[in-house]
């Protein structure tokens, strides 16, 4: 029996909002939302990160959040919809279990993403010349 929260869920042993299911995809909705509509969408099978999920996996995971990000705008009436992962403890990552947050935005939340602070130029050319050399 597995301890992970998520695949409680697809097993049916927690029960939960469903969205969506496929056969390799599964999505409902989070219970501590950003905003009402905040959906997850998983692998059906364990897998712990983006890093260890299947290309073809995480392909079908964005296609689905892809679809709910649609019907969330056009059914829920949210202005914009944010599509996140987080991936390790320090991304803040909780359950260790890979997700895709489709989180709606309604125009007058409190919720706040990617607050940062201009880099230099010299630094944003390092370190796009090395990741550019690493995925060569």
């Amino acid at each position: 029996m597995s301890t992970c929260i998520f695949c409680k869920i697809i097993e049916g042993e927690i029960p939960c909002s469903k969205v969506y299911e496929d056969v390799d995809v599964f999505a409902f909705l989070d219970i501590k939302p950003v905003n009402p509509g905040h959906v997850l969408v998983i692998p059906k099978k364990h897998y712990e990160s983006i890093h260890d999920t299947p290309n073809d996996i995480f392909a079908k995971m964005s296609v689905v959040a892809k679809k709910i990000a649609t019907s969330v705008q056009d059914n829920l009436g949210a202005k914009g919809v944010n599509i996140g992962m987080n991936n390790g403890k320090t991304a803040g990552q909780v359950v260790f279990h890979a997700h895709i947050h489709v989180m709606p935005r309604y125009g007058k939340d409190s919720f706040q993403l990617w607050i940062g602070e201009e880099s230099k130029t010299d630094e944003r050319t390092k370190i796009a010349k090395a990741l550019q050399k690493a995925l060569k």
